[in-house]
């Protein structure tokens, strides 16, 4: 019996486990519902706390209200983690011991959240003053009062900055808990909670916590609450997560801004020497075009690559929902694309448009670069690449503003900050015993297929559970996809809030 026959025959028996919605799952849905005005009232007030790390303040209110959210559902060991640099923000940690039980579950989510500008919300939402809509903005949806009676529309949205992500997860997370055991249930593993207070600034201070707080957070695997389900509306498993490093960029031109007519054809424009620099990074494919790239991809396997060719297609669903008529990489489904290691411009900047443009050559132009990677990949060097082809371009490479000898003796002359906090790709293997249960106990809470992505496209610093832990982590995401993460009028679908509810339930009972 081959390889390729085994995976395909235990993804079979997975698809017909648990067809149909377990008595536990009813359960806790019951319960869901019949206390959704309290949920959605407390999930509410925890949306009210700024939690954005120039607020040190709101970071610390957040994380407070939290552990009072623990303390009140009986969770044990309820503490800050604090990382060993002063200042840092800490994680929220608890614990529930189940006796007889075999295995322990960590659930992770983080509680801090983008920066906000209010001026770019909608003219009636502020990012840290929920408020409910009949549906999204965009398509006319209107604002409501919170229902008195309690009783919700799953298709109402919650605005607010960390609506989806992340204090969807951390609510989600403790309500199933809560409806477990008020439902009279018994959670089948033992639980942790770790919830996470600097994921959005790339988790500087993880490794010091995983570190300093070994063996209080030994487990059989993680659970990581974080991102959108499939585009389809589906729940999703994801197995994997790219890393993820940046690079500021800027090219140099004339010491001073130069009159276009008076100079323009004679001095070197550094925003049209940027733009051909960054074009030379890709090709008309949308492939990039740095030696190297990728070489040390490391390739899915037979059971990745059949799950991933059973990933629904959307791409005609996201083509319409985005107003674009064609995609980069063609070929390659949206799926297929993000297990492929990326560069981006995330943006750019030189001289003055609109209103405020001039006839002038500007002094300089800078960007900023984003490189997505994937298992094999390492965020250095990835890097190293970027600089090299920036060399084999002809640019004179420096960390610092150059100067006056440096500005006479190079004619192309950029400056390379490169990120110091990147962080690697991580993958977890589909194979595993505990993995199968994850996917069945999903199963356990739909009828409609489970998507199993063998990587996300979005970023989490995964590798430190490895790394410091040597634990394994499967992520499995609750938001709706058009949640507006990290951008103006960030909202969640109360469905999605009380389906996570239910999903994280069902993993809690996982024997």
């Amino acid at each position: 019996m081959n390889k390729y026959f085994l995976f395909s025959l235990l993804f079979f028996l997975i698809g017909q486990q648990a067809s149909a919605q377990s008595s536990q799952t009813l359960a806790i849905r019951k319960y869901a519902d019949k206390n959704a005005g309290e949920i959605v009232k407390e999930f509410t007030g925890l949306l009210a706390l700024p939690n954005v790390a120039a607020d040190p303040a709101g970071q610390q209110k957040t994380a407070a209200f939290i552990m009072e959210m623990m303390n009140k559902r009986g969770i044990q060991k309820v503490q800050l983690l604090n990382a060993s640099t002063p200042g840092a923000p800490p994680a929220v940690y608890g614990e529930v011991i189940v006796p007889g039980a075999k295995q322990t579950l960590i659930f992770y989510a983080h509680y801090d959240g983008q920066p906000v500008n209010p001026a770019q919300w909608a003219k009636e939402l502020n990012p840290f003053q929920p408020k409910l809509f009949s549906g999204t903005i965009d398509n006319g949806g209107i604002n409501m009062p919170f229902p008195a009676d309690g009783h919700y529309n799953s298709e109402w949205r919650i605005y607010a900055r960390s609506a989806s992500d992340d204090k969807a997860g951390v609510d989600a997370i403790l309500n199933a808990y809560d409806a477990i055991v008020k439902s009279g249930l018994t959670p089948g593993c033992n639980l942790k909670f770790f919830f996470e207070g600097e994921e959005e600034a790339g988790s500087p201070h993880l490794s010091e916590i995983l570190e300093k707080y070994k063996q209080l957070l030994q487990s059989d695997l993680w659970i990581i609450c974080d991102g959108p389900v499939h585009q389809s509306g589906k729940k999703q498993i994801v197995f994997g997560v790219r890393g993820d490093t940046h690079m500021d960029i800027t090219v140099y031109g004339p010491k001073r801004p130069l009159h276009s007519g008076h100079y323009g054809n004679w001095a070197p424009n550094p925003a049209m020497m940027l733009a051909k620099l960054l074009a030379s990074m890709k090709d008309d494919s949308s492939r990039v075009t740095i030696k190297g790239f990728y070489d040390d991809v490391t390739p899915l396997t037979p059971m990745e690559r059949k799950a991933l060719s059973e990933v629904p297609a959307v791409d005609e669903q996201m083509k319409d929902e985005l107003g674009l008529s064609a995609t980069d990489m063609q070929g390659l489904t949206l799926s297929e694309a993000i297990n492929q290691p990326s560069l981006n411009i995330n943006g750019m900047q030189s001289g003055n448009v609109g209103k405020l443009a001039s006839n002038q050559i500007p002094t300089y132009a800078t960007a900023v670069i984003d490189l997505r990677l994937v298992l094999g990949n390492d965020w250095k060097r990835q890097q190293q690449k970027v600089i090299d082809h920036i060399k084999a371009q002809g640019y004179y490479v420096t960390g610092n503003e150059p100067t006056d000898e440096e500005r006479k003796k190079y004619a192309k002359i950029i400056k390379v900050v490169p990120d110091k906090d990147g962080y690697n790709a991580q993958r977890t293997s589909m194979d595993l015993p505990i993995i199968q249960k994850v996917i069945a106990a999903v199963k356990t809470t739909t009828k409609d297929q489970i998507v199993l992505q063998p990587t996300m496209g979005g970023s989490l610093p995964l590798f430190l559970f490895e790394k410091y832990l040597d634990a394994k982590t499967v992520t499995v995401p609750i938001a709706n996809h058009d949640n507006n993460q990290h951008a103006e009028n960030e909202n969640i679908r109360i469905g999605n809030l009380f389906e996570g509810i239910e999903t994280m339930g069902a993993l809690m009972m996982i024997k």
